[in-house]
């Protein structure tokens, strides 16, 4: 009799971050602990401002989504509102702060771009 005995390397995905100087590294990152994209960046010492504190209230986590996006829930009204409001954000913006990974999301590729101030 066959089990599927599940490991923790299978809520592990890597994704690979681009920072805002153009130097990308791959971050492994587990996908049980309920954390936002912007928390898990964050804990990986990259430099997010996170004003509101994830609420989708300032904008300072917005990234780039280069690959992977079709793995990642869609975005909602208040999500979009504030997106609306960056003058560099386009189609591929999203922000961080509203984005949980799942194991679907291995390989997802992304560039920081919010504010520093």
């Amino acid at each position: 009799m066959l089990f599927n005995v599940r490991t923790m390397e299978d809520n592990i995905i890597e994704i690979n971050i681009e920072d805002r100087d153009g130097m990308i590294r791959t971050l492994a990152v587990p996908t049980d602990v309920n954390l936002s994209l912007m928390e898990v960046l964050r804990a990986a010492d990259y430099e997010i401002l996170a004003t509101c504190g994830g609420m989708a209230l300032c904008a300072t986590c917005h990234v780039e989504i280069k690959t992977g996006s079709e793995n990642l829930a869609p975005a909602e009204d208040q999500e979009l509102d504030m997106l609306d409001t960056l003058p560099d954000a386009d189609a591929n913006s999203r922000l961080s702060c509203q984005l949980r990974l799942t194991n679907e999301n291995e390989g997802l590729s992304l560039k920081i771009k919010g504010a520093l101030q």
